[in-house]
């Protein structure tokens, strides 16, 4: 008879990761606990020791595992990532369309997509996972955090990469509005086609003006107020913040872009001047059914919003 693996349960949304336990250790690491806060060092103890006690560390054949248990190389055990404080995003989420293998929602500016850092419970997959019950559910594509409107996400984890090749072989299209300064002297529809880089900080990306473009976006200027404009903005390529660098290339950085021109930190609460970006549509072609699907945001962008910077 064939040994059944041990499936870990879903947890208030979150989904539990897996560490192996590797042969090759310290030596004086004798228990998981050891193991888990030598490899884990941004992870304080006592929060190690609440998981244990709260009975949220598993090894490979689902047995609940204690502080004191004892570390055995070449099997791997699960936890579950919580976050004793949590800062709360005050924005909701909307589910746009759903069927039998996809979800497609509408994103508020400031919500991330997937744990990482300081958020968990306040990121949009796991309060899908909370409504819907649904725990492979998993993104299909990237948006920034600071960015708003339409994301993607595969139901079951059979068809994920159906869906990621649409966006691997450019067939899918998608349209963003933006808001920032007018300037009379560009003209527009115009396509940029610049080569973007890993920048300084490391997390904020570059103009290369002298390498091959790997970048390409047409704009267009959908109306002004002859202080501000909406932009229209049409990616072929899929480069990191490829919008906001672009647009800040033209001298005209989206309206309360914290990263460009100038890196600005907020603190982690302050949902006071979010960037003025927004996915607002998505159209495709159904790889699973050949439904052809075109979705818009309930959200829009106006030039009357006023931005609380200086």
């Amino acid at each position: 008879m064939n040994k059944i693996e041990f499936k870990p349960p879903m947890i208030n949304g979150v989904s539990a990761s897996q560490v192996f336990l590797p042969h090759d250790r310290d030596q004086t690491i004798q228990t998981v606990f050891q193991y888990l806060c030598k490899h884990f060092a941004h992870i304080l103890e006592p929060e190690w020791q609440q998981r244990f006690t709260e009975g949220l560390i598993y090894d490979s054949t689902g047995q609940i595992l204690a502080v004191d248990s004892p570390y055995q190389a070449n099997t791997h055990i699960f936890y579950y990532r919580f976050l004793a404080h949590e800062i709360h995003v005050p924005f909701e989420h909307q589910i746009l369309f759903e069927n039998e293998y996809l979800l497609i929602v509408d994103k508020p500016h400031f919500l991330t997509i997937s744990p990482t850092g300081q958020y968990v419970q306040e990121t949009l997959l796991v309060r899908l996972k909370n409504q819907t019950g649904i725990e492979e559910l998993s993104p299909i594509h990237r948006l920034d955090r600071e960015t708003a409107g339409i994301v993607l996400f595969s139901k079951k984890a059979e068809v994920r990469h159906a869906y990621q090749e649409l966006f691997a072989k450019r067939q899918v299209q998608k349209t963003y509005h933006a808001i920032a300064a007018y300037e009379p002297e560009l003209y527009f529809p115009q396509a940029l086609n610049l080569c973007m880089e890993k920048g300084q900080p490391f997390y904020t990306m570059q103009i290369n003006p002298y390498g091959e473009p790997n970048s390409e976006t047409l704009i267009e200027c959908l109306e002004h107020n002859k202080t501000w404009a909406k932009y229209q903005l049409k990616p072929h390529t899929g480069k990191q913040h490829q919008l906001r660098v672009h647009l800040n290339y033209l001298g005209i950085p989206i309206q309360n872009d914290p990263f460009y021109p100038t890196v600005q930190h907020k603190a982690d609460d302050d949902f006071s001047a979010p960037l003025q970006l927004l996915a607002k549509s998505i159209e495709f072609t159904d790889p699973i059914n050949s439904q052809k699907i075109c979705i818009e945001s309930t959200f829009d962008l106006s030039l009357s919003y006023q931005s609380n910077d200086k």
